[in-house]
């Protein structure tokens, strides 16, 4: 997959994709229409500058993390190929009750659990809360508010009893 023109989408790649997804074959074209617009340098991958191009993700506050979770996938650290795009992008429907993995609740919470923890340790930390809730809410909370809601985030999820959650 070099230049645009080798971009193509053939049937037996939607049929899989399909399958892998959940996404309809009509979706995946449109989706693959907007990866081939994202990709300015035109090498069939997205980079995370790809990425951050999109306005309605750079105006998102935890944007770092949601990009973050496209190249979690990656082989490489610094592409997304567009298979690698559509898996994480199926994580994002409605659950459904077919079994398509990426689909499966169990799935999402897993994918949610890694979007919070930010040094990728398989732990969110009561920190790790902090930062993220700060990111979503800003100044617009009071600091003992917000440490009371991760203090009763922390106690009704915290399995373990050591201050903290894990998947």
């Amino acid at each position: 997959m070099g230049n645009k023109s080798s971009l193509i989408l053939r049937p037996e790649d939607i049929r899989e994709i399909q399958e892998e997804t959940g996404f309809t074959p009509n979706q995946i074209e449109r989706l693959f229409s907007r990866f081939t617009s994202l990709d300015r340098s035109d090498c069939g991958t997205l980079s995370r500058e790809d990425f951050l191009r999109i306005p309605e993700l750079a105006i998102n506050p935890i944007c770092d993390r949601i990009v973050h979770a496209f190249f979690a996938e990656s082989r490489a650290d610094d592409r997304v190929n567009f298979r690698q795009f559509m898996s994480v992008l199926a994580r994002f429907r409605p659950p459904k009750a077919n079994k398509i993995k990426l689909n499966s609740r169990e799935d999402k919470l897993r994918f949610a659990f890694k979007m919070y923890d930010l040094d990728d340790d398989d732990v969110i930390s009561r920190e790790e809360l902090v930062s993220i809730l700060q990111m979503m809410v800003g100044e617009n909370i009071e600091q003992d508010q917000l440490n009371s809601i991760v203090e009763r985030t922390i106690v009704e999820a915290d399995r373990s009893g050591r201050g903290s959650n894990n998947i």
